[in-house]
């Protein structure tokens, strides 16, 4: 591998970062397509890529068993047209019409980063940009065993370390002096990281082998 990327959606874009012959970098991009113009060899996204019609996504399932006692880390629920709605109100009342569980404002909300992402993936593309979810990634890292929740402290430490030993020696400034004016939060640049190792590596994968598609030929798989 000589680049990989990793992304992670923030409020004003995506946070990237690069992993590659002259050291990683760092960067706050307006719209995904300004790095999809990079050369790389493989970029991990952390958002869901292939949408089902109905129900929900094997891979979220399965991610959700393997994150226990904290599965609600992984949200359920996307689907294509979901976000044709015009309220999260709006779609749950349809979903409920038709026997389906509603969605969560969580997941509603990543509606935009979603589809950005859905309207420039195809199936040739999957071979070099992949799925991922940094919590996957962050619960390897640190030996299988759960961590504590990225909105405390304690937890954002942890991340923070266990990045440091896979090698990012850049990360404080990455959190303090570069983020400073970008908009990105804390936890944006370390999941970034975590996408860019899964982007890096590719070790692990949910489903394994043969991965469902939707619709449009995506495959619906998370690598971390």
């Amino acid at each position: 591998m000589t680049v990989a990327i990793g992304l992670d959606g923030c409020r004003p874009g995506w946070v990237a970062v690069e992993l590659g012959p002259h050291g990683p970098g760092f960067s706050v991009v307006p719209g995904i397509a300004e790095v999809m113009r990079r050369p790389f060899d493989r970029l991990a996204i952390d958002m869901p890529i292939g949408l089902p019609d109905h129900g929900d996504r094997a891979c979220d399932l399965a991610a959700r068993t393997l994150l226990r006692p904290h599965a609600s880390r992984v949200f359920t629920g996307a689907r294509r047209g979901l976000w044709d709605h015009a309220s999260q109100a709006e779609a749950n009342l349809a979903l409920r019409a038709r026997g389906e569980a509603g969605v969560s404002a969580q997941l509603w909300n990543l509606g935009a980063k979603i589809r950005e992402v859905d309207a420039v993936l195809t199936p040739a593309l999957q071979a070099r940009v992949i799925e991922t979810h940094p919590e996957l990634t962050f619960l390897r890292l640190n030996g299988n065993r759960p961590l504590p929740r990225k909105a405390d402290a304690e937890g954002l430490a942890l991340r923070a370390a266990l990045l440091r030993r896979a090698g990012f020696a850049e990360l404080d400034d990455w959190l303090t002096r570069r983020r400073r004016g970008t908009g990105a939060k804390a936890d944006d640049v370390l999941d970034a990281c975590a996408a860019a190792l899964a982007a890096r590596d590719a070790i692990d994968v949910l489903p394994a082998g043969e991965a469902p598609r939707d619709g449009r030929g995506l495959r619906m798989q998370i690598w971390y």
